[in-house]
């Protein structure tokens, strides 16, 4: 007997999965909970766990492709030798998601790459299938097909239909010179997402220069991140001021009984925002070596999804880049605040909040700064719990 084994769903955000290796062969024999292959999703390279004791089967599905979730991509049966069916396992989705193979470079010309791209022109309109009710759907409010993306299934839906009816305008590329469409990541798209879903956030920024030299001077001494410093100074200052670790909901102000401060770390292709919990209450010791695991599992693109989400408040820190004086950054979904901080300029740095206006104002964020402030000044009260 043989039972599929499918493409799981890996993050709440994701799709398809990008299969990256098969880690066993047909044949062999595996265990339960035993690591078959590797996937990568919007936010790391995961691993798909053997779900029963058995062999695993072919066919295998092809690497370096896309699949969407539920997708079958091997068999797991009771024998070595097994052969039931044994059918073929189907396409990885449809063109539009499966990577480019015929070229090292992920750029392609116009024409050439219509079947790969994730927003189709009029040329390539008529490859794409669209169900019955998402024609209808879009002869009704007078959008046309040409100009949406299928789904991860080759086709256009209703949603699909209706996401480009409330989406804003598209750029009329066909008004400038040639060009060539560059497909995203799913890490890329992810934070394509994120970002525009946090559109209806109504922000406000408050900026302060910061003096940071206490603050490096302890980073070197005890061989601690700058980054962690900050972001533990962040968390103890949210500890006097906890409006600042609630979120917005249509119910009311969630008030959260925990710290978690997620640090945005710039990565190939992409932008993770790993978060370290507790860190109001937990030893800075602790912090700092969670801090090294993290950067560990970015290092090796093995984040899981209890390392990036859920965070209550946010630090962006540009100051390695001494051309960046200041920047503010998008309040994310969950979230009330988030700090950005730019380059020093003679031991200084300014850092500016970007605030929910929903749940704090601008006195409270000033109060907010002045609190951060103190705490940054002596830098040896962040090791205290």
């Amino acid at each position: 007997m043989k039972q599929p084994i499918t493409m799981p769903a890996l993050s709440d955000t994701m799709e398809t999965g990008h299969l990256h290796q098969w880690l066993k062969q047909p044949g062999d024999a595996i265990k339960k909970g035993q690591a078959i292959a590797e996937v990568e999703s919007d936010k790391a390279v995961m691993e798909i766990e053997a779900f029963a004791d058995g062999y695993l089967q072919g066919p295998l599905a092809a690497t370096d492709a896309d699949y969407k979730i539920g997708e079958t991509i091997a068999w797991l049966s009771d024998t070595a030798t097994d052969t039931e069916n044994n059918e073929a396992i189907p396409p990885a989705s449809e063109p539009q998601t499966a990577r480019p193979q015929t070229a090292p470079s992920t750029e392609t010309k116009t024409a050439e790459a219509a079947p790969l791209l994730p927003t189709v022109n009029a040329a390539a309109a008529s490859q794409h299938k669209s169900s019955p009710y998402a024609r209808g759907l879009a002869r009704d409010l007078g959008i046309s097909l040409e100009h949406i993306a299928p789904s991860a299934d080759g086709i256009i839906h209703g949603k699909q239909v209706l996401a480009a009816a409330l989406a804003p305008p598209q750029p009329d590329l066909k008004a400038g010179p040639p060009y060539r469409y560059k497909l995203l990541t799913p890490m890329h798209r992810a934070v394509a997402d994120n970002m525009s879903a946090t559109l209806q956030t109504p922000t406000f920024r408050v900026s302060s220069l910061l003096d940071l030299q206490p603050l490096q001077e302890y980073a070197k001494a005890n061989g601690f991140s700058l980054s962690l410093l900050l972001a533990r100074a962040c968390a103890l200052a949210i500890k006097k001021h906890p409006l600042f670790n609630a979120a917005y909901t249509d119910a009311g102000l969630a008030l959260r009984d925990r710290v978690d401060v997620s640090i945005a770390v710039d990565v190939p292709g992409g932008l993770l925002t790993p978060v370290l919990r507790d860190m109001a209450q937990k030893p800075l010791a602790d912090l700092s070596a969670d801090w090294q695991k993290l950067k560990q599992k970015i290092a090796r693109r093995r984040l899981q999804p209890e390392d990036y989400q859920g965070a209550t408040f946010y630090l962006s820190n540009l100051g390695t880049f001494p051309a960046v004086s200041r920047f503010d950054a998008i309040v994310p979904l969950g979230a009330c605040a988030i700090l950005a901080l730019g380059a020093a300029q003679k031991n200084q740095a300014e850092a500016t909040l970007s605030c929910d206006h929903r749940v704090v104002y601008g006195a409270e964020a000033g109060r907010f700064f002045s609190t951060l402030q103190n705490i940054i000044k002596q830098p040896e009260g962040l090791t205290d719990v």
